[in-house]
């Protein structure tokens, strides 16, 4: 009986070991991983309120892209925060000391009751540009695997550790081979001093040594949401190489503040740089409109573009290129933006006014500078935008979002929701009525491009007709028979249907709903009247260091026409 009872008590005392066995073996894990998330969530918090308080425009990185150093303890990091002003680096650990004992980029000078005209360098140790050269002895800098070498967050010039020199700490920066395109602190000091004085002449400005000749400061528009989702990177790299004050980010600022900051420059000598797609262009254009309205005609800049988005039309009309992927280096950019020439863009007014409700209804205005359509192209538009909207992240690449248009592009050559447009639609170009043969959409262009690459009015470019321009004050007319010709043509296998060439395009739907677009703005579109009229002149930068043979021979033809505007302005 007894032995029979200690059998069942160590049996009891073996079963509760086990229990409390599998409890272990269960629950630390647990309590581990909730320990190790809380103290990864603090740390997070730590970090975020380093960010908020610095004056460094910091950005946490789980991998750095090439070998990096700590500024602080030297050590080599994989992941860490880095700063997208002056390029600083530094570990996870000693954030918070390289935070309290580095200074950034200052966009503007402390001027201590005195105005300053010059200032000196501002160096930074270590992680220096891979195949940089040391302005003392010419030899490459940051071969070394370790924290060496220094640069200057202003000019980028950069000196060895056995260069460097006091003469070199305190000698006056040159803002190096940018400078022309730099706004320096000093000026913008000098600006900030003048309006505490209630002085607004800042023309007098200009005359300042710091103020070059061919000064012409470029302020950097950055979409972070256009197409293949570059802006982000872009900004921290014009960061860099500029004064951060120069550089925006339309989804914190809008393009009516960022320009703003023309009216502080010289008048007629500021640049925009406007990167994104033509959608994020066209928002530009508009707020510089608004400059105009206000009286702000003296500091109307010049814009460039860095094509971001999809179709990019009126990038690649501009000589800018058909898209943008990272394979130019930001530096090489900056240098085509102060090459580019000065022309001039037609912008239209589309008035779209419904019929019926008795003229109640305000009619809908649009600012066209690329093109308006009707038919297949914008229904494939429509399909697009109304897919994006419910699966945004999904549109994140410029490869998906054409592959999207290509699916759409082949649906409708089945499907044909166009067809027999010539008997929805009457269009009259300059008052004259136009006989419309068997159409599904009908185009009307402002530039020379369209559906994403294709010279749309100049076909396969085995008729004579004349090549399309954008500052002639004219609209280009082209009919198409469905979805499968457009592919036609975009291949170089068909010609449109060269409807005409008009000041003033009218376009009457008489029934049932059409797909319509302005700029790739795509809407569903009742009964009504489209008027299309000229509206104003934008003033664009044409780059010409890659031009293909039939772009050589339209610009010839455009250079004399070019230099009779130039000569009228």
């Amino acid at each position: 009986m007894e032995g029979s009872e200690s059998g069942g008590a160590s049996s009891g005392v073996a079963d509760g070991s086990l229990v409390l066995w599998t409890l272990c073996s269960v629950l630390l894990p647990v309590l581990l991983t909730l320990w190790c998330s809380f103290q990864r969530s603090r740390r997070q918090v730590l970090i975020r309120d380093i960010f908020r308080k610095s004056k460094h425009d910091w950005h946490y990185t789980d991998l750095f892209g090439q070998p990096s150093y700590c500024c602080v303890c030297a050590q080599h990091i994989l992941q860490g925060a880095f700063c997208s002003c002056c390029g600083l680096r530094a570990s996870e650990g000693c954030l918070k000391k390289a935070d309290q004992l580095f200074l950034c980029k200052e966009i503007m000078m402390r001027s201590n009751g005195r105005t300053p005209s010059s200032m000196p360098h501002h160096w930074i140790r270590g992680n220096v540009p891979l195949c940089s050269c040391c302005v003392v002895c010419k030899q490459q800098c940051g071969t070394q695997p370790k924290l060496c070498d220094y640069r200057c967050v202003w000019c980028q010039y950069t000196a060895h550790d056995e260069c460097m020199m006091d003469s070199l700490k305190t000698e006056e920066c040159t803002f190096g081979e940018f400078r022309d395109l730099i706004i320096p602190p000093c000026y913008l000091s000098t600006i900030n001093q003048m309006r505490k004085d209630k002085q607004t002449n800042y023309e007098k400005v200009i005359v300042a040594p710091y103020c070059r000749k061919h000064w012409m400061p470029v302020i950097v528009l950055a979409n972070t949401r256009s197409g293949n989702n570059m802006g982000e990177t872009l900004l921290g790299e014009f960061k860099i190489l500029l004064n951060p004050v120069q550089v925006f980010d339309l989804s914190k600022t809008t393009p009516a503040k960022a320009l703003q900051l023309c009216t502080l420059l010289p008048c007629n000598a500021v640049r925009v740089l406007v990167c994104g797609g033509d959608g994020t262009v066209g928002w530009v254009l508009d707020a510089i409109d608004e400059m105009k309205i206000k009286g702000q005609e003296r500091f109307i800049p010049q814009v460039a573009i860095l094509p971001l988005g999809t179709g990019n039309d009126l990038s690649n009309t501009l000589g800018w290129g058909a898209g943008y992927a990272g394979e130019v280096p930001v530096e090489q950019i900056l240098r085509n933006v102060m090459e580019a020439d000065g022309i001039k863009l037609d912008r239209w007014k589309v008035q779209v006014t419904n019929k019926g409700y008795y003229n109640l209804r305000k009619p809908k205005v649009f600012t066209m500078n690329n093109y308006f359509s009707i038919g297949p192209d914008a229904l494939m538009a429509l399909n697009f935008h109304a897919h994006r909207e419910k699966t945004p992240s999904l549109f994140s690449s410029r490869i998906i979002n054409k592959a999207v248009y290509f699916f759409y592009g082949t649906k409708d050559c089945l499907v044909q929701e166009c067809k027999d447009l010539n008997k929805k639609v009457e269009l009259e170009l300059d008052g004259e009525r136009i006989e419309l043969p068997n159409l599904e959409g009908i185009i009307v262009l402002n530039i020379g491009y369209w559906g994403g690459g294709c010279r749309l009015w100049e076909g396969m470019g085995d008729e004579p007709y004349p090549l399309a321009r954008h500052d002639d004050g004219l609209l280009e007319v082209v009919g198409v028979h469905g979805s499968f010709h457009c592919a036609q043509i975009q291949v170089k296998l068909a010609n449109p249907v060269r409807l005409g060439q008009a000041h003033t395009v009218r376009l009457i739907l008489k029934s049932s709903m059409m797909p319509m677009q302005v700029d790739g703005e795509p809407w569903a579109q009742g009964p009504c009247t489209v008027t299309i009229t000229h509206k104003t002149h934008a003033l664009m930068l044409y780059h010409s260091g890659e031009q293909t043979d039939d772009e050589a021979s339209s610009m010839s033809e455009q250079d004399p026409m070019r230099e009779q505007t130039d000569e009228d302005v």
